[in-house]
């Protein structure tokens, strides 16, 4: 067995992303938001090409941080999770406002894209679900899907918002009753845990970045003009916050499995 091989098989005692629960969720909207205001801020006011490079140096060693952490820290998982949300914006704000890609078709190619992860990940593992993220090369596919799911979500909010002519709050709005839908359907219909897992984690990125850029984008863009920088200060001092709840709710939880 080659070196890259046992790596890519490396077993971890647990699973190496956090447990699903209302925080979970509301964490994760909220770095949507984050990562939208974020990349927006920093975009127009400096050379965007320059910036995403910056962006994907820091992306790629957050990343390095979690893959050689051998078990699930709360804000290790966190800091990675911010960082995807501005780097897969810019990505996907770099695609439109610098190449002049529409909307429409990066949202199409981005749902390709994650089409092609999905599949793959299916074929070599047999499972996508993120109880089973125990080895190093489901963590990488899990990752691989998180930064395709951003941009997708990136994209498509964008494209409710401008193209289809909905506005931030009326795609806000849109996108929160999307994503209770799998939830339903997973208690009514039986939807398949992982499937309605995926859809509601696509459908967060577009509904907290809607909302933010209603918060921060001008009068003209039929938003509150709050800024983005003020926006983007907020919802990452609310991240910090609730990441050292989630913190001290994992610490307890060890202890009590501990006890027991």
């Amino acid at each position: 067995m080659t070196s890259d091989t046992a790596t890519s098989r490396t077993v971890f005692a647990t699973s190496k992303v956090p447990e699903i629960s209302a925080l979970f969720w509301i964490i994760k909207v909220l770095t949507t938001g984050l990562g939208e205001t974020t990349s927006d801020f920093f975009v127009k006011a400096f050379d965007p090409v320059v910036v995403v490079l910056i962006a994907a140096v820091l992306f790629a060693a957050c990343l390095t941080i979690q893959l050689r952490t051998p078990r699930f820290v709360v804000w290790r998982y966190w800091l990675v999770v911010t960082m995807v949300s501005i780097f897969g914006t810019m990505v996907a704000d770099v695609a439109h406002i610098v190449v002049g890609i529409p909307y429409l078709v990066s949202s199409v190619a981005f749902a390709i894209v994650l089409a092609v992860v999905f599949m793959t990940w299916w074929r070599t593992e047999r499972t996508l679900s993120i109880h089973s993220i125990t080895t190093r090369r489901r963590e990488l596919f899990y990752w691989a899907t998180v930064i395709v799911t951003f941009a997708l979500g990136t994209a498509t909010g964008d494209l409710t918002a401008t193209t289809f002519g909905l506005g931030y709050l009326g795609s806000g709005i849109l996108f929160a009753v999307l994503i209770a839908l799998p939830g339903i359907a997973y208690r009514t219909v039986h939807l398949n845990a992982v499937v309605a897992f995926w859809i509601a984690y696509v459908l967060t990125r577009p509904l907290g970045a809607s909302f933010a850029d209603w918060l921060g984008v001008s009068h003209q863009r039929r938003g509150l003009d709050l800024g983005t920088g003020p926006v983007s200060l907020v919802a990452f001092a609310a991240v910090v916050v609730l990441v050292a709840v989630a913190s001290i709710l994992e610490r307890n939880k060890a202890v009590t499995q501990r006890v027991e």
